[in-house]
């Protein structure tokens, strides 16, 4: 904005003469409800007024309106100088035992305080009468939270001394890893983005669960403790407008702006600062800067003109980069030496008087008032900006330095300088080795922090999985998925539809079912759920839908139990992560079922699906329209043909492909059994297509194989040739009709086989395959895959809907000749029998490689092979779909 020269000097005066009497008498609320009212009438009146969504570089909080701080600080910042030491000593002592294992110092150096304030003074556990708040700590920081538990008596000194060494048991994670240790971190936070989105949707379903009657959250927080690099990331910011939109007030995120990411700084051009808090402002979010510590106060009360404030705005992230790392003199001459006015100001202190002129980040006093009024902030979720020095405290090993990051290991005379600047009881002669610090349990630091934790209810970070049990319902509830449909023609799709019916109706567990689509419920049919159970809108419902009129309305509602969470894969899996592992976080079971095209979600949300790995978390992932040729008229970017290879690299997810409805109700009912009543650690993924067809019922005897991956379901007899024909979901009729043309037109009879998950029979086979190379002088096992296709006679030919790698995996086990076809390749927009045709997986090709493996055993001519490839009108030299 161009200012142009002053035509009314005196009234401007007058101006400025009204605001200051106003902010004197009646406080800083009344001005700035009086300049927003100016600003309105000036807006109405038809004046362009520019929007800015930056304040001042400095604290929120000016220093006379800070609350006295609670604490002893002397004891505090006793207690934070020894979790500092014990962090770094934890890291080095690691790297002297290998240099592989790596390790960080310089993040938790720089929060240091940021995470003590809150520990000490705002972090609640879990207790009887507090369902405790949920904390995503940087995973970076790792070493800090560990060397608090140390002093806290939670780890042993032998934990800390095993960091990154976990093999042989009582070692520590490199980072936050529910699944390696479960009693302990709530969250994996260290791939990075994911934390904050997390925790933005994991607020919500506090509210979610809140507003349906389920628990009662009021009073509890979600805390996230974030690095200002890591907001690069666009799922960092990419729900924060969601947060502000829901008013979850009930989540505080603190981003650590030390200026710094792992290269060089964050933005060395700009303010990460300034820019982070024009994005959060503007979307509608409680923006706290926590920029200057105490030590500057004196300098703002003599800054009269401003010339100081006026410096700090113009000088960039790379100069305070800069300022911290080369030390005193250097700022003097640099910082305050461009203004004689400033100059002068500074000129009866030392180069080291100037050199601790602290970032608010480290001020614990400034960190308090941020969090108080963080916590007494309500319609808003609140973000604070912290201004701390990456490595704060290392000294000539890299403190505020872009080697920082990476910096694992510190020389004898660093330690000495990091002993002697937090006054750590380390002598001399003991420096070399790096021990670790723990004060007597009657000291007053250790007494200190069993109080003060006792007041709020325990220790911090503390995993929980005591929900109670469910009572899952029995495999008849489904009955009418296991009858089959006769002669109507049913999607499995359409069968979930009707399972999640069935279950949203139960008595025991109906309300326990978190439904949770992503603005794809019409595609699925699951709009008659809309007004049966209604969509969850924290604010009801606030118009009437267009289609009020209709039977299948669009209804929202407080109570709603539907997650639609729009156009948004990601969003939607954080809600499903966050009611997955609700049994831990809030001690109640909830059972989410997402449903997604495939192709957009696993392939879109594989990191948060590790993540979900990680975090134990339980519940049902659906990928709808599943297999690359099922989506007809879609195409390339539609096509999911590797979803499932994708979900068998987690190790605690379990995948299905089921063909029939009554695969899909026996392998939901043995889910909700294994992860509600036997409260197992694993999570599901099941495929579902759009393709309609006659619905078998259910085969006697056939459970345990649908369960275990493979079982018959067409056997012919009688024939001198066989042949054995493997299914995954919508090839599985392919195979019914190869086996029917083998039959027919060359005399080879089949056994056709439904492959539910070729994932599960891998890792049978791999852990059998384990157990015999262990027990070599036992009898070996047998896999499922060879005892089942061990019975039958002929080769095995598998077809799936998906690449070959899919049904690949277990070649190991297959006892006979095995030939595998699938979906490799980009897809194409047609009909599904063209597309089948074309990925050369239709009954044809099926049919011509069980006839060309007969052929290379011996069993028939080649000519056999070559009269089915003209019969079946099969262009041998047409382009390879893997290239083309």
């Amino acid at each position: 904005m161009t200012h142009k020269p002053d035509l009314d000097p005196q009234e401007t005066q007058e101006w400025i003469d009204a605001l200051e009497s106003v902010l004197e008498h009646e406080g800083i609320e009344r001005a700035h409800y009086l300049l927003e009212r100016l600003i309105d009438k000036a807006r109405r009146s038809g004046a362009y007024l520019p929007y800015s969504a930056n304040t001042a570089y400095l604290n929120t909080i000016p220093a006379n309106r800070e609350r006295p701080f609670p604490g002893d600080l002397a004891l505090e910042r006793r207690i934070r100088s020894l979790v500092r030491w014990n962090a770094m000593a934890m890291v080095v002592k690691a790297n002297r035992q290998s240099s592989e294992l790596g390790g960080h110092i310089a993040s938790f150096a720089s929060s240091a305080t940021l995470v003590d304030v809150a520990y000490n003074h705002f972090l609640h556990a879990r207790t009887p009468e507090h369902g405790g708040d949920l904390v995503f700590f940087q995973g970076h920081a790792a070493p800090g939270i560990y060397a608090r538990a140390f002093l806290e008596g939670r780890l042993t000194e032998d934990q800390i001394d095993r960091f990154r060494r976990e093999v042989d048991g009582q070692g520590l994670s490199s980072y936050p890893h529910p699944w390696l240790m479960p009693g302990f971190w709530q969250f994996p936070t260290v791939s990075m983005g994911l934390g904050p989105l997390m925790a933005i949707y994991q607020a919500r379903f506090m509210r979610y669960l809140h507003h349906r009657g389920i628990l009662n959250t009021e009073g509890r927080k979600v805390w996230a403790f974030l690095g200002d690099g890591e907001m690069d990331e666009p799922e960092s910011l990419g729900a924060i407008s969601l947060a502000a939109r829901e008013r979850l007030d009930n989540l505080v995120f603190v981003i650590n702006c030390n200026l710094q990411r792992l290269d060089g700084p964050v933005r060395g051009n700009g303010k990460i600062i300034q820019e982070l808090e024009a994005v959060f402002r503007g979307a509608g979010w409680n923006v706290i800067k926590v920029i200057w510590g105490r030590y500057w106060d004196p300098l703002f009360a003599r800054d009269k003109q401003g010339l100081l404030l006026k410096r700090m705005e113009e000088c960039v992230d790379g100069d305070y980069q800069a300022y911290k790392a080369k030390g005193g003199a250097y700022t003097r001459k640099h910082f305050f030496g461009k203004y004689p006015e400033l100059k002068a100001m500074v000129a009866n202190m030392s180069d080291e008087d100037i050199w601790r002129l602290n970032r608010g980040g480290h001020d614990p006093i400034k960190v308090y008032n941020a969090y108080a009024a963080a916590m007494a902030c309500t319609g808003q979720p609140t973000v604070i900006l912290a201004k701390t020095v990456k490595g704060y405290g290392m000294g000539i090993a890299g403190e505020g330095m872009n080697i920082t990051h990476s910096q694992k290991k510190m020389g004898e005379e660093a330690l000495r300088a990091f002993r002697d600047r937090f006054n750590i009881p380390i002598s001399d002669d003991q420096l070399a080795e790096t021990p670790f610090y723990k004060p007597a349990p009657d000291s007053p630091e250790a007494q200190y922090l069993q109080r003060i934790r006792a007041q709020l209810g325990g220790f911090l970070p503390a995993r929980s999985s005591a929900a109670p049990r469910l009572n899952v319902p029995a495999l008849e509830t489904f009955k009418p998925l296991l009858e089959g449909s006769g002669e109507r023609e049913l999607s499995t799709t359409m069968a979930f539809v009707r399972l999640l019916g069935f279950l949203v109706r139960d008595r025991e567990i109906g309300r326990h079912i978190v439904p949770i689509v992503p603005d794809e419920a019409r595609t699925f049919g699951m709009e008659g759920m809309f007004r049966q159970l209604g969509i969850y809108a924290s604010q009801g419902q606030l118009y009437e839908p267009v289609d009020s009129d209709q039977v299948m309305y669009y209804r929202e509602d407080q109570k709603g139990q539907i997650l639609q969470e729009g156009i948004n894969e990601a969003g939607a899996m954080s809600s499903w992560i966050a009611a997955a592992t609700a049994y831990a976080n809030h001690g109640v079971a909830m059972i989410p079922f997402y449903i997604f095209y495939s192709m957009f979600g696993f392939q879109r949300i594989g990191d948060l699906a590790w993540a979900a790995g990680d975090m134990r978390a339980r519940g049902f992932l659906i990928g709808g329209t599943a297999g690359r040729t099922t989506l007809a008229g879609e195409g390339l970017q539609h096509q999911d043909g590797h979803s499932l290879v994708l979900a068998s690299l987690i190790p605690n997810c379990v995948a299905y492909d089921p063909a029939y409805a009554y695969e899909l109700a026996v392998i939901v009912q043995d889910g909700l059994r294994r992860m509600y009543q036997e409260q197992e650690d694993v999570f599901y993924y099941i495929t579902v297509m759009n393709e309609n067809y006659p619905q078998p019922p259910l085969p006697e005897g056939s459970r345990e194989g649908i369960l275990k991956g493979l079982y018959p379901v067409r056997q012919s007899d009688g024939y001198e040739e066989q042949v054995q024909l493997l299914g995954s979901g919508a090839i599985l009729r392919e195979a019914f009709a190869a086996a029917e043309l083998l039959e027919q037109d060359f005399g080879i009879g089949s056994t056709v086989w439904s492959a539910t998950s070729f994932g599960e029979l891998r890792r049978e086979g791999i852990a059998i395959e384990r157990w015999n190379r262990l027990h070599p002088d036992q009898s070996p096992r047998l896999t499922h895959v060879e005892t089942q296709l061990g019975q039958r006679p002929g080769p095995v030919i598998a077809a799936t809907d998906y690449v070959r790698l899919y049904a690949d995996q277990i070649r190991p086990y297959v006892p006979r000749r095995y030939v595998v076809l699938g979906t490799d390749g980009f897809g194409r927009s047609d009909t599904r029998r063209k597309l089948r045709q074309f990925f050369e997986v239709d009954r044809y090709q099926i049919a011509v490689a069980a006839l060309k493996a007969l052929a290379d055993e011996g069993s028939l001519p080649i000519s056999r092979v070559l009269e089915a490839i003209t019969r079946y009108q099969i262009d041998p030299d047409k382009p390879n779909p893997v290239t083309v």
